[in-house]
């Protein structure tokens, strides 16, 4: 069986899917800038991979080999500051929605057809929006978009594209953000509808199962895991 490429693999919901495809049996290649900061499990290779820089992006398909499934979670998050800055823009849109897009065209090129299978890591602020996090929330709705678009172009060749939309996971990335908002993982859960936060492992096993025969027939499709919190 082909491997399983895993972007943002050694952190939060990345390294939450390479953990639970590897404990499948599944070879994984978990890329991300940084170097993981624990022991990856058996089965799990890593590469360094920035996905905002095109070259960077290029070595990682020279080095993964030959694949089966992608799944694209690398990211960066934060809030806008006080006033529009580019520099901000152009970092967030980088990561989120180039990286993104980079990535998944790469991917397309070389799985096999029949079976490949794409899943991209959008938001619930790809469903919806938030006045402080214009960027972000721009860059996660340009993921489903691009979702859209590839699902539909590679469907003829039996690969399926698919995005994730977690709401709050209590991640590093998460943590960040709600120190930018003075809050805790107990207020992330008093804000949504069924009262607790999403586990990186419950997105992971979304994500594994989109990767499996059972989901050969789900495409196009932008997934809710957010305890309600896009209604």
């Amino acid at each position: 069986m082909s491997a399983v490429l895993v972007t943002g693999g050694t952190r939060g919901i990345g390294l939450a899917c390479a953990r639970l495809l590897a404990g499948q049996g599944r070879a994984v290649i978990a890329a991300a800038r940084r170097a993981p900061e624990e022991r990856l499990p058996d089965g799990v290779r890593f590469i360094p991979c920035d996905v905002a820089d095109p070259a960077s992006v290029r070595a990682l398909f020279g080095a993964a080999g030959p694949i089966g499934a992608a799944v694209l979670a690398a990211g960066v998050a934060g809030g806008d500051p006080p006033q529009p800055d580019e520099e901000h823009w152009r970092r967030i849109m980088a990561s989120n929605l180039d990286g993104a897009w980079r990535c998944a065209e790469a991917a397309a090129a070389v799985l096999p057809d029949g079976q490949g299978r794409i899943v991209l890591l959008a938001s619930v602020l790809g469903l919806r929006a938030v006045p402080d996090q214009v960027a972000y929330s721009a860059a996660k709705h340009g993921v489903i978009g691009l979702m859209k678009g590839l699902a539909l172009r590679l469907a003829p060749r039996g690969i399926t594209v698919n995005a994730l939309c977690p709401g709050w996971v209590e991640t590093d990335m998460a943590r960040a953000r709600w120190r930018e908002l003075g809050m805790d993982a107990e207020a992330a859960a008093a804000g949504t509808p069924t009262r607790r936060i999403t586990e990186a492992e419950e997105v992971a096993a979304m994500a594994a199962y989109l990767l499996s025969p059972a989901a050969r027939n789900v495409t196009g499709q932008a997934i809710g895991i957010d305890g309600g919190a896009s209604l």
